[in-house]
């Protein structure tokens, strides 16, 4: 493998990921690093900014001189915090990075906390683009996904979204559980009238996620009834179906846009870009230039986290060794490249060049050729040569093709 290991000369495009992780209320769903607001007590915003800029200065030496092409700040709630803060983050960033001219920055938001001027402030900051879990317009379905706005502050949220930046992503939920004991879980027309609920507002891009049970959640410890499993794909391939019909372009798993609309920041997760990673449970990925992988062969793709619990965090960032907020580091193995590579690229509809795997992987394609011969055999991906893509059955049981990618 060392000696077909092509030279490694363009790196992957950067973007730039910024967590913010309090909550009003932890959803009983969520296994995200998200944690309840204190009771009472006012954010820490302007000691929390000052952390994830000495964060972003410590890890500052192995990007310096790159572009950063997108920002995304999640959560958590990150529209939790004032639109000053927002405004000095943003600044925080512009002063210590290449940032692109007109770069997608985006904000997720919860309709819970939404106030029309709040959010003039948050486009005035330099948010371009905001993302709303609306997750249903059902007020019983939001109790019982233990949400905190009901159906009409989401189509308030929307209003107030579309007319201050314009730029809106709605995340919605199907398959979503019963509400009690008594009854039952969501049926396929309250799947399409949630839908239609979120096409009145005609978003630029839609993301519609299946509700399923996580590890370490509420919901894992007490399991809700959901909708039976073929219901559920019913749901999915309906929802397709309507989405692509009203002029969307169904270009990832979950991701719907209207043409041009598509989320540049995601799109550079699928296509294996790397990531800057800043704040409490943060994930970074790096390929650093100059440096050999594991092996020898191939560049150095460095995985991070930061720790997790907002208190270590501010501990941390804010002390002499800003270094300590690291929370695990490792090298991406070269038997796990390919695997990793196609999880995600494997997760857009229209495939990816192939080029991109030399060039944002540093390995030649032989290393993941005999696992795409057999996928190709059981039409699970289909290519011409230019680009590899999933089929519409490759799209269905893409664990089918991962399975061969995983490291022996």
């Amino acid at each position: 493998m060392q000696r077909d290991a092509p030279a490694f000369t363009t790196l992957p495009p950067l973007s730039l990921y910024v967590h913010i992780p309090w909550c009003v209320r932890k959803c009983p769903y969520c296994d995200f690093n998200s944690h309840a607001a204190p009771g009472g007590d006012t954010l820490p915003e302007r000691d929390y900014v000052a952390a994830l800029m000495a964060d972003l200065e410590c890890q500052l030496p192995r990007f310096w001189g790159r572009t950063v092409h997108t920002v995304f700040i999640g959560g958590g709630t990150p529209s939790l915090f004032s639109a000053q803060a927002i405004a000095e983050l943003i600044a925080g960033v512009r002063a210590r990075t290449r940032l692109a001219p007109g770069a997608e920055i985006t904000l997720e938001a919860n309709p819970g906390t939404f106030e029309q001027q709040k959010f003039a402030g948050f486009a005035d900051a330099g948010v371009t683009r905001l993302s709303i879990g609306v997750q249903s317009f059902s007020d019983a379905r939001l109790r019982a996904l233990g949400r905190i706005h009901d159906g009409n502050q989401a189509r308030r949220a929307i209003e107030i979204g579309l007319n201050t930046i314009g730029n809106v992503n709605l995340d919605l939920m199907f398959a979503l559980p019963a509400v009690s004991a008594n009854q039952a879980a969501q049926s396929m027309q309250e799947c399409a009238v949630d839908l239609e609920a979120a096409l009145s507002f005609a978003p630029p891009h839609l993301s519609l996620y299946q509700l399923t049970i996580e590890p370490n959640t509420v919901f894992a410890k007490t399991p809700p009834r959901l909708p039976e499993h073929d219901l559920a794909a019913d749901m999915q391939a309906f929802i397709e179906e309507r989405l692509v019909a009203a002029g969307y372009e169904h270009y990832e798993t979950s991701a719907y846009a209207k043409p041009g609309r598509r989320c540049q920041h995601n799109l550079n997760y699928w296509g294996f870009g790397d990531y800057v990673g800043i704040g409490a449970g943060a994930h970074g990925k790096l390929t650093l230039p100059g440096a050999a992988g594991v092996g020898g062969a191939g560049p150095r793709i460095v995985r991070s986290e930061r720790v997790k619990t907002p208190r270590e965090y501010l501990r941390f960032a804010l002390s002499e060794t800003p270094e300590r907020c690291v929370h695990e580091e490792h090298d991406v193995a070269a038997s796990e490249v390919g695997f990793e590579f196609m999880l995600n690229a494997l997760r857009l509809t229209d495939g990816f060049p192939v080029a991109w795997f030399a060039e944002r992987t540093g390995y030649p394609m032989t290393i993941v050729d005999a696992a795409l011969a057999d996928a190709e055999a059981e039409r699970l991906i289909e290519r011409d040569g230019a680009v590899i893509r999933p089929t519409p059955l490759g799209r269905r049981f893409l664990n089918r093709i991962l399975t061969r990618l995983l490291p022996t």
